[in-house]
């Protein structure tokens, strides 16, 4: 699944494009990727066609375009990548992408006509139209958007640990509140957003900390240097595109990225700790798997 550094990939990628870009056309091709929308195809097509697209916003895995106000509440496209989802810039009129759910023909004033293409494999991502709400602390948004407004999809949503209103004490705050293992805190969105199954496991490794050890357990010493880790993490997947196993993640113009070659635990099963040279081990966790270093990473 795409985790904050993909998500961000693409919406970087997406933004001189959709920021002021007029909606000339829209097609849905397959009414699944609109599980989040409140009406229907054609509802979709008429409520967009027209309308401007003011910038590219994110926060956590959550990626929107707000725009331009044409009644009483301000809205905006949101999108969830879900498993598989893409969103990629294509010249009009360009042949169909295997998997495409939604086509959206903008014109930009300086870029001329291009399409946005939503394309999604397993169907589980979506696009929708839905209102932005104040933010509580009437910071911005999200990454990417002066607007101190969320979709109202994403007001549940925390902010993410590289958001500059991200709260250092409120995170170290929350963990000292939780008896569960720390891996599950770090992947609950409502304490922080974005870092997922692959990041979390490898801020743990780099942090030196079992997935299994209960978050109220940590120093705040060990919260603090368990939270540095997550931003180096997140930073340097950023800067190298973002972790790609296979074509199913690729950024607006079809290209993978390349931390997976970065990785020290996730994925490296029977592989040597590129720290001490025990083997990693992986286990089971939440529906998912956890990957870490049985010397490096003690449990309690």
């Amino acid at each position: 699944m795409p985790e904050l550094p993909e998500v961000e990939v693409v919406r970087a990628g997406l933004a001189p494009a959709v920021t002021g870009a007029l909606v000339t056309g829209v097609e849905v091709l397959d009414e699944r990727a609109l599980t989040r929308h409140t009406g229907g195809g054609t509802q979709f097509e008429g409520a967009l066609v027209g309308r401007r697209t003011q910038s590219a916003a994110r926060r956590g895995k959550f990626l929107w375009l707000p725009l331009e106000e044409s009644g009483e509440d301000a809205e905006c496209l949101v999108a969830h990548l879900g498993m598989s989802g893409q969103l990629l810039l294509r010249e009009p009129g360009a042949p169909c992408e295997r998997h495409e759910r939604i086509r959206l023909d903008i014109h930009h004033p300086d870029h001329g006509d291009l399409a946005v293409v939503f394309a999604d494999q397993r169907t589980f991502g979506s696009l929708a139209i839905d209102v932005l709400v104040a933010t509580p602390d009437g910071a911005a948004g999200g990454r990417g958007s002066r607007l101190a407004a969320v979709p109202s999809q994403v007001r549940h949503i925390a902010r993410d640990p590289l958001d500059p209103a991200f709260s250092d004490t409120g995170f170290r705050a929350a963990l000292g509140r939780r008896a569960s293992a720390v891996k599950r805190v770090l992947l609950d969105q409502t304490v922080a957003s974005g870092i997922g199954n692959i990041y979390a496991d490898e801020a743990l490794w780099a942090a030196r900390i079992h997935p299994e050890t209960p978050a109220l357990a940590l120093s705040s010493r060990a919260a603090g240097r368990l939270l540095g880790e997550v931003r180096t993490v997140l930073e340097k997947a950023l800067a190298e595109g973002g972790t790609s196993f296979d074509a199913q993640y690729v950024n607006v113009n079809g290209q993978a990225g390349y931390f997976a070659h970065s990785l020290n635990a996730y994925g490296r099963t029977g592989e040597p700790c590129p720290r001490c040279g025990r083997p990693i081990v992986r286990v089971a966790f939440m529906n998912r798997s956890s990957h870490f270093c049985p010397a490096c990473q003690r449990g309690r």
